[in-house]
């Protein structure tokens, strides 16, 4: 299937912020309302966005819910995560794939959206946008990938710990991941085709290497990355200064990625962490390993 754009969205059109993870504070919320508004649009949250169910926002049926009247509603033209953290890949299964088909709408998030994504990715093929607004800088990225409609050209950050891993070569393909850990954990649970992909992972630190390798190996022994086409790295934070027995990070990515054959480029400023990039997610990219970028095809029309 083609790749599905949605229409770019403009100055006075409604978006719509929903949580079907965990809730933001309320500064956090606060400040997406402020970036939303002072590009001109008009700024709805969802019902249950401040909801609180645990570590997640409010109930299952209630986040979906919103989740679903954003998408079903005509005037809404973006559907904006106010965070990450839990839950999404609960509800993932349940989102209206016929109204997103029927309307397609760019979805912001990154973190545990990576299961909305990969979800709207695997059902409608439409293009998403890995990002937040968090920060001038990661506002900037993403208001970018809303309302414009030029390619993304990300460059290797030399300063950036996975800059250091690099396989040789080109490759060109439908660019889809997201957070490494929700697209292992998505391994018979819905985690779409990567036959002509090239995948792009980010992490934070959660335990240690060994999550890390026991994440790649996964993807690996599945046989999910058969017809994969190239690798792109994210950021990893937390694991600057981590050392396991002799190796960091940067050992593990190079041992599970440099046998598979195909071109790794590393470095890629897009991930958890303060002020980032953003990606988009679905279009067209093309990864020169050798150039050190990662070129991608606009998120809208």
């Amino acid at each position: 299937m083609d790749v599905v754009l949605p229409q770019r969205v403009r100055a006075g059109d409604r978006v719509r912020l929903v949580s079907p993870a965990s809730f933001p504070s309320e500064e956090v919320l606060a400040e997406s309302v402020r970036w939303l508004e002072g590009w001109g649009l008009v700024v709805e949250v969802g019902k249950h966005a401040m909801d609180r169910h645990g570590y997640m926002a409010g109930r299952d049926e209630d986040r979906l819910a919103d989740l679903n009247d954003a998408y079903r509603d005509p005037a809404v033209r973006a559907v904006i995560a106010t965070t990450g953290g839990a839950g999404a890949y609960r509800i993932a299964d349940g989102i209206d794939f016929a109204a997103v088909r029927a309307d397609p709408k760019p979805l912001v998030g990154f973190s545990d959206i990576t299961n909305l994504h990969l979800a709207l990715w695997r059902h409608c093929r439409v293009a998403g946008i890995h990002g937040f607004l968090s920060g001038a800088r990661s506002a900037s990225a993403t208001r970018s990938l809303l309302m414009e409609t030029e390619p993304t050209v990300l460059h290797r950050d030399p300063e950036s710990l996975t800059a250091a891993v690099r396989v040789a070569g080109v490759a060109t393909g439908t660019l889809v991941g997201g957070h490494l850990g929700t697209i292992a954990w998505s391994v018979g649970a819905g985690l779409p085709d990567l036959d002509g992909a090239i995948l792009f992972v980010e992490a934070p630190r959660a335990v240690g290497l060994g999550h890390v390798d026991r994440q790649l190996t996964q993807l690996m022994r599945s046989g999910s990355l058969r017809g994969l086409r190239g690798v792109a790295l994210g950021r990893f934070p937390g694991f600057e200064d981590h050392v396991d027995r002799g190796w960091n990070v940067v050992d593990v990515l190079r041992d599970r990625l440099e046998v598979l054959g195909m071109p790794v480029i590393g470095g890629i400023d897009v991930g958890h962490g303060d002020d980032s990039l953003s990606t988009p997610l679905g279009p067209v990219a093309e990864l020169d390993a050798d150039a050190g970028t990662l070129t991608v095809g606009p998120a809208v029309r």
